[in-house]
């Protein structure tokens, strides 16, 4: 399990549950994101690192997306800035058009935003 283990305020058995389940209806979308990050489908353990993509994303978009600011929400939000940046370069590198990039990052969003649903249903 691997990466699971270690999803923040997840239990590992019941991420694994909710993985699988968001798998099921939504397998194209994680081959997707992984084709567009340059992540092969044929390494160990890939859907879980889209999905350990997808909530790190999820998170950024709502530090950003704060009213109070970026910096201005928790003490190391210099730092929190540089880890958003990086991850929208993941998705962006060899992009050409920002149609593109949006719609990888919608795509990253919608599977987190998933995941978390059917998780709080397992509990």
């Amino acid at each position: 399990m691997g990466i699971l283990e270690n999803l923040y305020e997840f239990e590992a058995k019941k991420a694994k549950e909710s993985l699988n389940m968001l798998l099921i209806d939504r397998s194209n979308e994680f081959k997707e994101l992984a084709k567009g990050m340059g992540i092969p489908t044929t390494s160990p353990s890939w859907e879980q690192i889209i999905l350990k993509f997808c909530l790190d994303f999820n998170e950024c978009f709502h530090f950003i997306t704060t009213p109070e600011g970026p910096n201005d929400a928790v003490e190391d939000g210099h730092n929190k800035i540089h880890q958003c940046m990086t991850l929208i370069r993941q998705i962006a590198r060899g992009k050409t058009s920002m149609i593109e990039i949006t719609h990888l990052q919608n795509v990253a969003y919608t599977l987190a935003e998933e995941f978390k649903t059917i998780y709080k249903r397992l509990s």
